[in-house]
């Protein structure tokens, strides 16, 4: 009997939530550039993630436009608005080859995985990829990957899973020079905790930062 209590507690909760979302609907002005689908919640259901070209340009000359992403549940066939996010993805012809950048989504594990990489010159090109899970009523940051490489002199990595706090940080020096003198390469590994998981709605990249044990440098991400 009891078992059948919460069984309808859960349904009545269930209901309850989804009619307190509003109905999707897409923006006037707004493109489509991603359509992925999975459970993050772990109800056996699947989600909608889509990413938009806003209709906000960000450079009118160069035809840059804001990006948003929308969570959506779906409701006895209606598409409902879980999360919606403007703050993590970069714009449409962020950096230096915009036609080779690159946006990837994925739910795995019950995890959305957001993986982006662009040119900032000739040289550089820069990778990031933020993972986050939803738990206690919200998404939250649980790993955090950024890669900064030259394609002649160095590649750079920090990396940390903020559930386990592991935290790899990697520096490997080169040179197309042979006359160059290059710096000795490195890989540290330690464990960092955060005191509180930071919230998607709370996260911007390059916002946050803690001290490297032994290094003069932070970690940012």
């Amino acid at each position: 009997m009891k078992k059948l209590f919460s069984c309808i507690a859960i349904i009545l909760a269930t209901l309850s939530f989804a009619q307190n979302l509003k109905n999707f609907s897409v923006p006037k002005g707004y493109k489509k550039v991603k359509e992925i689908k999975g459970d993050l919640d772990k109800d056996g259901k699947n989600e909608t993630v889509l990413v938009f070209d806003t209709d906000k340009p960000i450079s009118a000359e160069e035809k840059d436009y804001k990006r948003v992403f929308y969570i959506l549940k779906n409701d006895q066939g209606n598409l409902k608005i879980w999360k919606e996010n403007s703050t993590l993805l970069y714009s449409s012809r962020m950096g230096f080859y915009p036609d080779g950048n690159i946006l990837d989504i994925q739910i795995k594990n019950n995890c959305l995985i957001v993986e982006q990489h662009f040119s900032s010159n000739s040289r550089h090109t820069l990778t990031n990829k933020h993972t986050f899970r939803f738990q206690n009523g919200d998404f939250y940051l649980i790993g955090s990957y950024d890669n900064f490489a030259d394609n002649c002199e160095f590649d750079f990595t920090n990396e940390i899973n903020f559930s386990t706090g592991k935290v790899i940080v990697d520096r490997e020096y080169s040179s197309c020079d042979d006359e160059t003198k290059v710096p000795e390469s490195f890989n540290k590994e330690f464990n960092y905790k955060l005191k509180t998981l930071i919230k998607m709605d709370d996260f911007k990249m390059g916002e946050h930062k803690f001290k490297i044990p032994g290094l003069k440098e932070d970690f940012v991400f």
